[in-house]
């Protein structure tokens, strides 16, 4: 994205990132809640300390990730610290963002405690066994909701700062976070993004062989965005704006 940035736009890739998401759901619905792969001290990885499977491969995909240069991109936003620096030079465009550290958006750790929060919801009660599954999905459904949820705490923040400088700029000096995110919220939009994903969860399982695959509900992704990503994504919009320079 270059330096001319546009609402309109943004929406729209934050409208396609919905897809992703809820296929992302979908996948982990698949297997059972498994729960012993997120107790602590249970990995099976002999090293791993007192960490659970869930964080061991969590932690082993952030740190290939981060070598390959995911992190470059801004919206991209790791839950784990202390990663390797990218072994391979990222070439990005030109960035209309004007915040000097894109982590002070991050909610990372929020999604994946929600998420993980989600998953007794989410899948069938019990045990099946699939713990590697399970956690390798984890692990994407967590990047899909980071990314949808940092692109539009920084892109949407600048954004709509531009239209409206004087009183965001206003807000922020006056550390008014209550006000900030009183001017960022467009409830009409919230509805429109609820109404959406009903109609997509729908569409996208229309065809599925129930003789071998988990049908979900779409309750559960709505209930998702309207209590997680959608609040999460303003508070990083709040961040982004009291930190812009």
């Amino acid at each position: 994205m270059n330096d001319s940035i546009s609402l309109d736009k943004i929406a729209a890739q934050l409208e396609a990132l919905e897809e992703t998401i809820i296929m992302r759901f979908i996948d982990r619905a698949q297997f059972a809640a498994n729960s012993v792969a997120y107790e602590r001290g249970r990995s099976g990885f002999s090293g791993a300390g007192d960490r659970s499977l869930f964080e061991v491969r969590l932690d082993a995909q952030e740190r290939m990730d981060a070598e390959f240069g995911r992190y470059e991109v801004p919206e991209e936003r790791p839950v784990n610290d202390d990663l390797p620096a990218p072994r391979r030079t990222v070439h990005l465009p030109a960035s209309p963002l004007r915040i000097a550290d894109y982590s002070i958006v991050s909610q990372s750790r929020a999604i994946r405690d929600a998420y993980l929060a989600c998953l007794p919801e989410l899948c069938a009660d019990g045990d099946d066994g699939q713990y590697g599954s399970s956690v390798e999905l984890d692990v994407y459904a967590i990047q899909a909701i980071a990314r949808r949820v940092h692109f539009g705490a920084l892109y949407v923040a600048e954004a709509k700062f531009r239209g409206n400088p004087g009183d965001y700029r206003n807000a922020a000096e006056a550390h008014d976070t209550d006000r900030i995110t009183a001017m960022l919220t467009r409830s009409e939009v919230e509805q429109r993004i609820a109404g959406r994903l009903e109609k997509k969860v729908a569409y996208l399982q229309q065809h599925v062989n129930t003789d071998v695959r988990r049908v979900i509900g779409a309750q559960v992704i709505v209930t998702f965005y309207r209590e997680r990503v959608i609040p999460l994504t303003k508070r990083g919009q709040v961040a982004y704006l009291l930190n812009r320079h």
